[in-house]
């Protein structure tokens, strides 16, 4: 079964976010998990985090997948697009698209996530 395992707010200014989300939901941040270009939410679940970026008017959906790579070769038999995956210490990512060109992305957990 795939599940939603972690997502993303976009925004010019990290720590402006990081001061209003605090201010509305009590949001704590893990420090050891953020620097100045993504603040990483404190005991959420799906885990999730403020990202420097373009703004959107949607959040950043991150579907966990155990093969990052053949889910990617999947998206792409389907008629969608999908990035080369990128390497965080979180694990792996990669933006994609369906084949009408929706973007999310997906995520294969790094080893203790």
């Amino acid at each position: 079964m795939i599940q939603l395992g972690y997502f993303t707010i976009d925004t010019p200014d990290v720590e402006k976010a990081r001061a209003f989300y605090a201010g509305l939901f009590g949001w704590t941040f893990d420090e050891a998990d953020s620097h100045p270009t993504y603040a990483h939410v404190k005991g959420s679940d799906p885990a999730f985090g403020i990202t420097k970026g373009e703004h959107r008017a949607f959040p950043n959906l991150y579907f966990r997948v155990d093969d990052i790579h053949a889910a990617c070769a999947r998206v792409r038999e389907l008629g969608g697009h999908a990035a080369i995956p990128a390497e965080s210490p979180s694990g792996l990512s990669a933006i994609v698209a369906d084949d009408q060109g929706v973007s999310f992305s997906l995520w294969q957990p790094a080893p203790g996530y």
